[in-house]
């Protein structure tokens, strides 16, 4: 283990994000609120900053170990210096609080403890789905984009902080990529807030809700969460939403007129299908229960908490509680399936459902036909059965950790609706679940225990689990 670029990964990290409060201040100057919190977190990140990074590295190499130990502790370096503006502006004055908070800002889950958002500074509500933005498509791109590398560097990096069973560069140049995503991904923001002042909602809400939709994240600025919303309004969320859960290569491949390319990618297209039918599946067993008098109205809110579960971002027009149970199984089911690779969005991801699902139908076919040679085909392409056997590794380790995370959570007392899910909405970087933590609740009334491991899972399932769990084998941290 070479710890002195791992040092120097986590020390350029943290100066960005002292950078990076340089937006939650210029929104309390425009509010007359106090600087300070963020002034005070701006200087700790530049102190270790230069700490850490004071002298580069030698080598300047980063190997795959160093990679996921990196991202593994960077993400959680940002969680403790993230969260001291909650604390410095006496937000809350629980640590547990205040890191539950900020690892569900920075992971883009939109899990809370507050209860009342509308009291708390509106700079800190900024902060708050600010980091859903710098988290959705992760920091350490960011840094990528901006600072050179080594290209091997670079995609160890990239391949430790992507989502998704794979991670494969748009161009050549792994830095490129990251540059290209970036752009898109700020074009797409900045249509989006466009968009809705547009449509006349308040400047503030529209940034800090597009914030949350691009990260997939889901932190509100109102107690009533997306409810008080027009209805045009929520369909741009909506929408909005849908999108940043695709997987971004097909919005380059568009960008450069390969339309066949972008078509041509199964996990977008088996997306969509997924969405369409739940869509369609819940809005009729509204109408049938009699949930809505209004066709149109079911069809909406279904559409909307569908994108919003299934791309993880957590906003709510409703209280879900209150459906019927075929429509609840159903969005706690796009929990765990989750959006595309190579997206801002949470969970399984589709091309894993996918993968595993074909691989399956391999089996069989293998079993009833020993000698048989079949591949499981992506996209029109043989998988790789390294690919194959690493999701099913991950598959089997994702329920492993959810089943102890229950476990725990279980001694909190509540319902076994409320346990559930509320292990799944955070572990799949969801937000809200369903009972006390359901989308007109929140976590507040968890045990700081409980806080702790759901905050672990957050940072687990955002980084998909291996560079987290690496920093706990000693066979990381040998020399060689």
């Amino acid at each position: 283990m070479e710890i002195s670029i791992v040092i120097y990964i986590i020390g350029l990290a943290l100066a960005i994000e002292g950078v990076l409060m340089l937006v939650p201040i210029f929104c309390a100057l425009i509010y007359g609120e106090s600087i300070m919190p963020f002034i005070f977190t701006a200087l700790i990140c530049f102190a270790l900053a230069i700490l850490f990074s004071r002298k580069r590295p030698d080598s300047g190499f980063l190997f795959s170990r160093e990679g996921y130990v990196a991202t593994g502790l960077t993400w959680i370096a940002l969680a403790f210096t993230g969260m001291l503006p909650f604390l410095f502006s006496g937000s809350t004055t629980s640590l547990a609080d205040a890191v539950f908070e900020t690892v569900s800002g920075f992971t883009t889950t939109g899990s809370s403890i507050f209860t009342a958002v509308e009291e708390l500074p509106k700079s800190i509500l900024m902060w708050r789905s600010f980091m859903h933005w710098i988290g959705g498509m992760g920091i350490l791109v960011f840094m990528l984009a901006i600072v050179p590398f080594s290209g091997g560097t670079q995609m160890n990096i990239m391949k430790a902080e992507s989502p998704g069973p794979s991670i494969s560069k748009i161009v050549p140049k792994a830095q490129d990529s990251a540059k290209i995503l970036y752009e898109l991904y700020t074009i797409m923001t900045v249509a989006m807030i466009i968009t809705l002042i547009v449509l006349r909602m308040p400047v503030f809400d529209a940034i800090c809700i597009t914030f949350g939709a691009a990260g997939t994240g889901g932190f509100s600025v109102l107690n009533t969460g997306c409810a008080t919303y027009t209805i045009a309004q929520q369909v741009v969320i909506t929408i909005g939403m849908i999108a940043f859960g695709v997987n971004f290569s097909f919005y380059y491949f568009i960008s450069i007129k390969k339309l066949g390319l972008a078509l041509s990618m199964e996990e977008v297209r088996w997306y969509i299908i997924i969405i369409l039918v739940s869509i369609g599946l819940i809005s009729v067993d509204l109408i049938y229960n009699g949930i809505y008098a209004s066709g149109s109205i079911a069809v909406k809110d279904a559409a909307f908490h569908v994108g919003s579960i299934i791309t993880t971002t957590g906003y709510a027009t409703t209280d879900c509680n209150l459906w019927p149970n075929l429509s609840q199984g159903i969005l706690i089911l796009l929990m765990f399936i989750g959006a595309c690779a190579g997206s801002t969005g949470g969970g399984i991801k589709v091309s894993r459902v996918l993968l595993m699902a074909r691989a399956y139908k391999r089996e069989l076919a293998i079993a009833l036909h020993p000698n048989i040679v079949k591949k499981v085909h992506m996209d029109g392409k043989a998988a790789d059965e390294t690919v194959l056997r690493n999701t099913g590794v991950y598959i089997f380790i994702y329920f492993v950790i959810f089943a102890i995370s229950v476990l725990i959570v279980s001694l909190d007392g509540f319902d076994w609706l409320t346990t559930f899910t509320s292990v799944a909405a955070t572990y799949n970087n969801i937000g809200p679940g369903f009972g006390v933590v359901g989308t007109m609740g929140n976590f507040s009334s968890l045990s700081d225990l409980s806080k702790w491991v759901l905050s672990l899972d957050m940072l687990i399932g955002r980084l998909e689990i291996f560079p987290i769990l690496l920093l706990f084998s000693k066979n990381t941290w040998r020399r060689f």
